[in-house]
């Protein structure tokens, strides 16, 4: 078929980019992969008019001018403008494609396979993303562009979470600039200036998602708050409510005083902080002066709350008092008793422990197994309350002090120390989390904890790395009632009312909204009852748990999205919240669509700095990752994030960075070198010949050239390696596989593990025979199409996306099929060319460790059986423009020479070695005088180190770690030591052979 002449496009560069086979061949529909291809011809006008849209977006440079990636087009791509279909090809096809308006995101139901759906984890509205949200997305997105490729209807659902505590934090702060306070307004007042302030800067997070490339499907974007989302969430409240599984009490949970709200553990961090341990007498009741038992605590403002004092029942020092009553310190002599326990430390501080249960989670659960009474001494606030008597009205910590003080005063205080505290801190506002027994809503999850450990055991889910397994079941295993109510004014109201004038522990009612509930109050207690909502919110992790369901559409299991796309297949999250919201997810799921939510979990660990340090502005090394992206591209950032091990945390360094960034333009010089090499489109016959030939056959292998069969066979063998890896989820084996065969056997020369890459197609493409050259542009064609295009940019796409987009590819590749599998490869001229790589390699290698100067050329003897001869001599022709560099003869023989003794001998591989005439490498009078100085200063320092080890008082006295410092350093001196004599006796050997 005759392909259409644009020469005056061409000057401008734009169609140097434009893949010609891409013209005879491209995709039929937008939609996703598994399309069948059709063929179609461009006019003269559509590449005018891609040519002329391709300039005007700035999106692509032409290869001969752009030195390097230029990946400041990164956001251009994905947000491409729309341009409108020019005859039968759409000019997005030929550009890059405006992924989004085009619907790639979305899921392309023509093509085959089961469905694969992944939910994203909801980041906070408030959130500016870092590194480890970074993390998270590249993760998804890897997995839903593979599963694309591979022909699944592939849906990534996106959205946010409105983030309770964050973004009331964050709106307090702004009306607080405002001169404004929440006290002052009403609930609705102050939830309208939220819904403002989401309106405004809630879509910040996902505006970060989209620039790093995500492949969401942004239709479906959802908010917890959204009303689909809130029926979902007043309806799960109601039916565990139903099932008893929800009820209401005063228990021990995590107090934020500041914020004057219940929190969730994970909203609580621990760190170890220097504290005081205070040492406080106890007077025994009825006892004399010196009956007292002496308690160490960190808190002694909680003595107030002291219910008991207990000891250890085998501790002789107390067994006297065990029975009696103790007198609490600045009561007015308030008795609490002295008690016997198990669970008292023996050797922590005195060994006697006081039981304050209002404010000590251990404390509280004795208490309760005891039946001890349970003392409150603290207000919401932090201030002390009135049991605390004249500290009433004090703020905790200047409570402490006061207290102390007055200790001392009246003889009570023996001494305090420095002590290391292990101190909870609000995750929000940094505050000390007060333990406080408090009135709140909570789930009963030990029913809904055992179906989801079930759910493991029967292999309906599975948990990556497995190791993970152990902890999953034994958090569920000793899981806790869930404290679902938080103090606050945005979120999900609890859909309770309560009746006035009643009890609101007795008569309450849960209904789906406040006319339901009145409707069924007036039923109970007549016409003229009045009815108000509880005021408190439901936990933020609440809504997050149903989010696999309720985003499709649940309660509404006739929800087309409910039916196409649950149960989902694979949650992708940090490890750090396993327990927090995936346990939790499997739960509600189980509980209310009678199904896992997904399959998988896959768990990662987290982003930390260069020398493996959690990233926090307290240690000044947080940076954000736009910054990272502007300075080295977000497919340099993409490529270094995917290269960690599941479930292990990932260093991140500037090194890294830098390094990846090299890689991705290199994989933008590559493309340009193909593209700049293939024959022009309008060369009919060339291009004719080239398409014509396949590498499905193994007879097809056979007749490239020893460079292009191997390169071929390394490819095939990569496609399924790497696919194996993508379908046991080690994503990181990926990259790193990808980036080794691209950098070390197709790009590079001399470093890495290959050696074919573009010197050697230089070599056929400027001196090489017209067999030669047309062999060398169709391994080019195979190596853009077949692994650039179909294959390594299919491997590579979701780990670097936009270089393949740009730089190599004009295809689509997020709606591309995976490349075929199982494909040949010809293992004898795999083996055959990794001998002439190793050969080459140890000739540079041998002129590197003599210092040859690279100038300089020399000659080489290659000896091997006469099989081996007919291969490498033939096949060295591949790498002339490369052996023309360092040798100027090349000489093959089936034994070695007589001057074999005057020649550094080179082992290259089975049956094949190389000679270097020593003369040729080194001036050898010069060299011997040389290595003569070195010989000696090396020995001196060699002695120097063994005259230490030799020496008793040094090895007896010095630290273990110094001496075995020397003796390594000796070790490491007397092998390099030996090396050296051994290259001058052989220098010595050839000068004393007489020419």
């Amino acid at each position: 078929m005759a392909l259409s002449s644009t020469p005056s496009l061409l000057s401008t560069g734009t169609l140097h980019l434009l893949n010609p086979h891409f013209f005879l061949s491209r995709r039929s529909g937008g939609g996703g992969g598994g399309s069948k291809c059709s063929r179609s011809r461009l006019s003269r006008r559509s590449f005018a008019v891609a040519a002329a849209a391709a300039t005007e977006n700035g999106v692509f440079t032409s290869p001969e001018i752009a030195k390097s990636f230029d990946f400041t087009s990164e956001e251009r791509i994905y947000h491409c403008p729309s341009l409108s279909l020019i005859g039968d090809c759409t000019l997005l096809e030929i550009l890059v494609f405006r992924w989004e308006s085009q619907g790639f995101f979305k899921p392309n139901f023509n093509s085959c396979g089961d469905t694969f759906v992944i939910s994203m984890p909801p980041p906070n509205v408030t959130w500016i993303s870092a590194h480890g949200t970074c993390y998270v997305y590249q993760l998804k997105d890897i997995m839903v562009r593979y599963q694309r490729m591979r022909g699944r209807p592939t849906l990534w659902v996106p959205g946010t979470d409105h983030a309770g505590i964050a973004t009331q934090l964050v709106v307090e702060r702004m009306l607080a600039v405002e001169g404004i306070k929440r006290i002052s307004m009403s609930q609705d007042e102050f939830v309208g200036r939220v819904w403002e302030w989401k309106e405004k800067y809630g879509g910040v997070i996902t505006t970060q998602i989209r620039r790093l490339g995500a492949s969401c499907d942004w239709t479906r974007e959802r908010f917890t708050l959204d009303e689909q989302l809130s029926r979902a969430v007043v309806e799960a409240f109601i039916r565990l409510h139903e099932k008893g599984l929800i009820y209401q009490g005063s228990y021990m949970v995590n107090w934020s005083p500041s914020l004057q709200t219940a929190v969730s553990d994970l909203e609580v961090e621990y760190s170890e902080e220097p504290g005081t341990l205070y040492y406080i007498k106890y007077r025994v009741a009825g006892g004399s002066r010196d009956d007292y038992l002496t308690i160490a605590t960190t808190r002694p403002e909680t003595l107030f709350g002291d219910t008991a004092v207990a000891v250890h029942p085998e501790d002789d020092r107390y067994s006297k008092y065990i029975g009696r009553m103790a007198i609490v310190p600045m009561t007015f002599g308030r008795h609490v008793p002295i008690i016997s326990d198990r669970n008292v430390d023996k050797d922590f501080g005195t060994g006697v422990l006081k039981i304050s249960p209002g404010h000590d989670h251990n404390d509280y659960l004795l208490a309760r197994k005891l039946g001890l009474p349970i003392l409150n001494v603290m207000n919401k606030d932090g201030t002390l309350n009135e049991v605390a008597g004249l500290y009433s009205g004090m703020d905790r910590f200047d409570a402490r002090k006061k207290l102390w003080s007055e200790l001392e005063e009246t003889g009570l205080a023996v001494k305090k120390e420095p002590h290391s505290l292990r101190v909870p801190r609000s995750q929000r506002g940094g505050e000390i989390i007060e333990p406080l027994v408090s009135k709140q809503w909570f789930v009963n999850m030990e029913p809904l904890a055992e179906k989801a450990l079930q759910a493991v055991d029967d292999g309906e889910l599975t948990i990556l790395p497995e190791r993970f397994h152990k902890i999953y079941n034994h958090w569920l295993s000793n899981i806790k009632d869930w404290c679902i109510s938080r103090q606050l004014w945005w979120g999900h109201r609890i859909p309770v009312w309560y009746v006035e004038g009643k009890d609101c522990e007795e008569d309450y009612i849960v209904a789906r909204n406040h006319e339901d509930a009145l409707q069924q109050a007036r039923k109970k207690y007549g016409e003229g009852v009045e009815i108000y909502q509880d005021p408190d919110v439901l936990d933020t992790w609440f809504s997050s748990a149903l989010w696999p369901f309720s985003t499709l559409g649940w309660p509404d299991l006739s929800a087309e999205d409910f039916k196409k796309f649950y149960p989902t297949t694979v949650l992708e999250t940090g490890h750090d919240i396993l327990f927090f919201w995936v346990a939790r997810m499997v739960m509600m799921g189980i509980e209310f669509t009678g199904t896992v939510p997904f399959s998988y979990i896959y768990l990662h660990g987290l982003i930390r700095d260069s020398q493996g340090r959690k990233m926090s502005k307290t240690l000044g090394n947080v940076i954000d990752p736009i910054d990272t992206m502007k300075e080295y591209g977000t497919d340099a950032l993409r490529f270094s994030l995917s290269l960690g091990t599941a479930g292990q945390d990932l260093n991140l360094s500037t090194e890294r960075l830098a390094s990846n960034k090299a890689f991705v333009n290199k994989l933008w010089n590559a493309g340009k070198f193909i593209l700049q090499n293939l024959p022009s489109q309008d060369n009919v016959s060339a291009w004719e010949n080239i398409l014509a030939y396949k590498f499905d056959t193994e007879e097809s292998l056979l007749r490239l050239p020893l460079p292009e069969c191997w390169v071929v066979s390394e490819l095939h063998e990569l496609i399924d390696v790497v696919t194996s890896s993508y379908e046991r989820f080690f994503f990181g084996d990926v990259g790193r596989e990808t980036y080794d065969f691209f950098w070390g056997d197709f790009a590079d020369w001399g470093g890495g593990r290959g050696c074919w890459g573009w010197e050697t197609m230089k070599s056929y493409l400027f001196h090489g025979s017209y067999f030669m050259l047309r062999a060398c542009q169709l391994v080019l064609l195979a190596t853009k199409e077949i692994y650039l295009n179909r294959n390594e940019s299919k491997v590579t796409e979701a780990f670097a996306y936009f270089v393949c987009l740009i730089g190599i590819a004009l295809q689509a590749l997020i709606v591309s099929p995976w490349p075929q599998t199982s494909l040949p490869k010809n293992t004898s001229s795999v083996k055959k060319f990794e001998n002439l790589k190793s050969l080459i390699r140890a000739i540079r290698n041998a002129r590197a460790e003599y210092s040859v100067e690279p100038a300089k050329r020399i000659s080489a003897s290659v000896v091997a059986n006469k099989d081996v001869l007919q291969y490498i001599s033939v096949s060295i022709l591949s790498f002339n423009a490369i052996i023309l560099m360092f040798i100027y003869n090349l000489f093959f023989a089936s034994s070695c020479s007589g001057d074999a003794q005057q020649s550094i001998h080179l082992v290259a591989g089975e049956g094949l070695e190389a000679y270097l005439p020593l003369a040729d490498m080194v001036d050898v009078s010069s060299e011997v005088q040389r290595l003569s100085k070195r010989i000696s200063k090396m020995q001196a320092e060699y002695d120097a180190l063994t005259a230490r080890l030799s020496s008793s008082k040094f090895v007896e006295k010095a630290p273990e770690e110094v001496v075995r410092g020397v003796r390594e350093k000796a070790a490491e001196a007397e092998e390099k030591l030996t090396l050296t004599k051994n290259r001058l006796a052989l220098l010595q050997a050839t000068v004393s052979v007489p020419k």
